[in-house]
């Protein structure tokens, strides 16, 4: 099991990413907006993702395969990369209800992964035939890149790094680094065993408040450089897992790599959300008349963060069906929330966007003088 001792560089790319997620806190974006992002972010994941196994699709290629009607007859690269994309939305419901890492959940997700491929490329491998070698041969030479352990070995390794993982007290980024080290290293498929490593180290900084609203592609980093990319998982190490790569001496190779990589992106997502949001400001406050931009004003000044449309008709002097009116119109934009009692519109609230930016919306329209 790969052992890390914390280094000052990587002390620094951990405070990186918590500031980083500290404001992503800060900017509050509409669902809809949100749910948006995060169906972007799975289609980039699935493309990046299977294009460091060498999947030939470009990304609006893969886009369209994701798109497509589910009973279409799909080709293998595009099958693999609807796959990852389903079980990117597994992960996303596994994580509501909280599950927690496991061997079934790891199978769960390579089984998806491999979904379409035959019988004995879905769950943990087995032995080879007399005289064969299982092993990761280089494309061109030939020649065994990696040999990772025997298949008898499996079940207890992956029982260890469950373990791991569900009772060390390992910063939750070091845990995802190793988790994704490990599922590579062990390599217990036949084939998935990259794209599983990818989604489990994903679900493990999901779960432990580091997956950034599922806004923004780590796969995408990871891609930039697959050759960086293996390199750094590979440490220099002999191609035999049963010499170093076991434990390796010096696995801050890969973690400071992965930390990087998490610091990248997490800084790309925050910028990304601010540039959503500021974009879904401006957007939401163009489709607003005169009259709808006083109420929001009016609403904010006045701190009316739940309201009746009545009692909002009885302050400024209009008939209540007007005050209705203006509010489904806020609604529409993001700014204001039904409160629904019994399927009934029972009131209103500021929506956490408009709080959120209700400084910039008074700077914006405070400055004119709005009278209902």
């Amino acid at each position: 099991m790969i052992s890390v001792t914390l280094t000052n560089n990587m002390l620094k790319r951990i405070s990186a990413i918590d500031q980083n997620r500290f404001s992503l806190s800060t900017v509050e974006l509409p669902i809809s907006t949100v749910n948006k992002l995060r169906k972007n972010s799975k289609k980039k994941s699935s493309y990046a993702s299977n294009k460091i196994e060498g999947n030939p699709l470009t990304e609006s290629q893969a886009d369209k395969a994701i798109e497509s009607d589910s009973h279409k007859h799909f080709l293998k690269p595009e099958q693999e990369v609807r796959n990852y994309y389903m079980a990117l939305n597994l992960l996303e419901e596994k994580l509501k209800q909280k599950e927690p890492f496991s061997k079934e959940l790891i199978l769960e997700v390579q089984a998806l992964v491999e979904k379409g491929a035959s019988k004995e490329k879905i769950g943990l491998r087995g032995p080879m035939p007399p005289g064969f070698l299982f092993a990761v041969y280089d494309s061109e030479s030939g020649n065994a890149d990696y040999i990772p352990p025997e298949y008898s070995d499996i079940p207890q390794l992956l029982d260890e790094l469950v373990q791991y993982v569900n009772t060390t007290d390992d910063h939750p980024l070091i845990i995802a680094a190793v988790v994704h080290y490990q599922l590579v290293t062990i390599h217990p498929f036949e084939d998935g065993n990259g794209r599983t490593a990818r989604l489990m180290s994903g679900y493990i900084l999901d779960l432990n408040g580091y997956g950034f609203n599922g806004i923004g592609s780590l796969e995408e980093y990871f891609a930039y450089d697959a050759e960086e990319y293996y390199k750094s998982l590979q440490m220099g190490l002999p191609a035999l897992y049963y010499s170093g790569r076991d434990n390796p001496q010096h696995p801050e190779i890969w973690v400071d790599y992965f930390l990087r990589m998490v610091e990248l992106y997490s800084a790309r997502v925050y910028e990304l959300t601010k540039e959503s949001g500021d974009e879904n400001l401006f957007a939401g406050l163009s489709y607003l008349n005169a009259k709808e931009k006083e109420l929001l004003v009016f609403l904010l000044r006045k701190h009316l963060y739940e309201f009746t449309p009545i009692d909002v008709s009885k302050m400024v002097g209009v008939t209540n069906k007007t005050i209705i009116n203006r509010c489904a119109k806020l609604s529409s934009c993001g700014f204001l929330v039904p409160v629904i009692v019994k399927e009934r519109i029972r009131s209103y609230r500021l929506s956490n966007f408009a709080r959120t930016n209700e400084k910039k919306i008074l700077r914006l329209l405070g400055n004119k003088l709005y009278i209902l």
